[in-house]
């Protein structure tokens, strides 16, 4: 039994913000995410290789978890700001944990830090009662058979039917996040 209790307690990790398309180190950070999730969505679970790197990538915020004192990355998520006929969202995208850390729940903490940092950025542009998130979950593949209920879980509703994205089912959620907390 204690030991099924180690194995809960998650290594030593940290969240940390690749910075900026203008910053040094982002190249190297930003590739770490890509390795990331091409070790997921393509060696994974055979998504093609040529949709994995898109045209939001180059400026998209992303996320990465890695362990520490190792630095070794395990996690990333990326979220970039939608502008669409005069109203504006947070586009949350490339949520991936390697497999070997996924009973970490460190995809939980992925998703509280996008959420903190879409709160701060739009109460710096001036919005004053919250922030909407959108996300395209896969929907019906047997080893994400959980992701609609995962993002429910953090306040995300499912919006329209299913489509189809990459080849695979997804169903589009959002969350409105109040910036009064």
């Amino acid at each position: 039994m204690a030991d099924d209790a180690a194995l809960r307690v998650p290594p030593a990790h940290e969240i940390i913000v690749v910075p900026p398309p203008e910053h040094d180190g982002r190249h190297a950070l930003l590739q770490q995410c890509i390795q990331v999730r091409i070790a997921v969505f393509v060696t994974e679970q055979g998504f093609p290789l040529e949709v994995e790197v898109d045209e939001h990538d180059p400026t998209a915020t992303h996320f990465l978890l890695r362990l520490l004192p190792s630095l070794k990355p395990i996690g990333t998520i990326r979220a970039h700001k939608v502008e669409n006929a005069g109203s504006s969202y947070y586009k949350l995208a490339r949520l991936v944990v390697l497999k070997e850390y996924r009973h970490y729940k460190f995809g939980r903490n992925l998703v509280l830090a996008l959420h903190d940092w879409a709160k701060d950025h739009a109460r710096n542009s001036g919005v004053i009662d919250f922030v909407k998130i959108v996300c395209h979950s896969q929907a019906v593949r047997a080893d994400s058979a959980g992701a609609v209920a995962f993002y429910r879980k953090f306040g995300y509703e499912e919006e329209g039917d299913l489509f189809d994205e990459d080849g695979e089912p997804h169903q589009k959620m959002v969350a409105r996040l109040s910036l009064a907390e």
